[in-house]
């Protein structure tokens, strides 16, 4: 799918947090070449604002989610995710199937 929406003219987006949130502990190899062709989105304090809000309404705590569904509808980006059940307290835009899409993650044998 990486190939597919570079070789499309599409530059995937990475929030800062969710950079953060996978590469928990030891450098990833298959994370870092995936990231060569991603923008890696930094977040503001208008993102925090929006995503704290969105939390609050949706009565959620997951921030991290937060900043993805505010980062995806100001983009008007789709939402790749492996577990798409994190979004499930979005809004109605994000959720949708036109909006989210699930991916599952491949593992290699190295």
């Amino acid at each position: 799918m990486h190939e597919q929406s570079l070789a499309g003219g599409i530059r995937p987006i990475v929030p800062v947090v969710v950079l953060a949130q996978a590469w928990r502990g030891a450098p990833h190899a298959n994370l870092s070449r995936l990231l060569r062709g991603c923008q890696v989105m930094p977040d503001t304090e208008e993102l925090g604002k929006a995503a704290g809000a969105l939390c609050g309404r949706a009565g959620t705590s997951d921030v991290l989610d937060g900043l993805v569904v505010v980062t995806a509808l100001r983009l008007d980006a789709l939402v790749v995710t492996s577990d798409p059940a994190d979004l499930q307290h979005s809004p109605p835009a994000c959720t949708a199937s036109s909006r989210c899409m699930r991916v599952i993650e491949r593992r290699t044998n190295r």
